[in-house]
């Protein structure tokens, strides 16, 4: 069974919302699915078809989440330091073509989002930073093509 790894944050995260589907969404679609059927003739009922939609897609998650959960891998960033990027680290970085400085913070998959400037682990952009320091400069392959960046700085928080 391969592990997830994921900050604390993202692990509460994901519980989170299992806790909301459990307990909010999933008894909401189950009345929807009762008060469609009190409707009558269910082979026309587009009520009670799109509520059956909304509990298939539920169980799903919750089945997705449950086994990410199960297979969490937590990793504690408080008590990581160093200069050497690896998971949880805030790596400041220039862009060698268009000057333009980012932070980016390496986190697990269910926790990426770019605009909060958080990389997923698997992300080619994170598996070029994983193992360099400061002051190297990585190729990254980017869809808009080949990106030179500058590690200017390795933090932790």
């Amino acid at each position: 069974m391969e592990k997830v790894p994921m900050t604390a944050e993202g692990h509460a995260a994901l519980d989170a919302e299992l806790k909301r589907l459990k307990l909010v969404e999933r008894p909401a679609v189950i009345a929807a699915i009762s008060e469609a059927r009190a409707h009558g003739d269910l082979s026309e009922n587009a009520e009670y078809h799109a509520a059956k939609e909304r509990q298939s897609f539920i169980e799903g998650r919750v089945a997705e989440l449950e086994d990410k959960l199960a297979r969490a891998q937590i990793i504690d960033t408080t008590r990581l330091s160093g200069s050497t990027v690896k998971f949880g680290a805030f790596v400041r970085v220039l862009d060698e073509d268009t000057e333009a400085e980012h932070t980016y913070r390496i986190v697990g998959e269910d926790e990426a989002d770019v605009n909060e400037g958080k990389v997923s682990i698997t992300s080619p952009l994170a598996r070029a930073l994983i193992g360099k320091e400061e002051g190297d400069v990585v190729e990254v392959a980017a869809p808009g093509g080949s990106r030179s960046l500058e590690i200017l700085k390795v933090h932790w928080r």
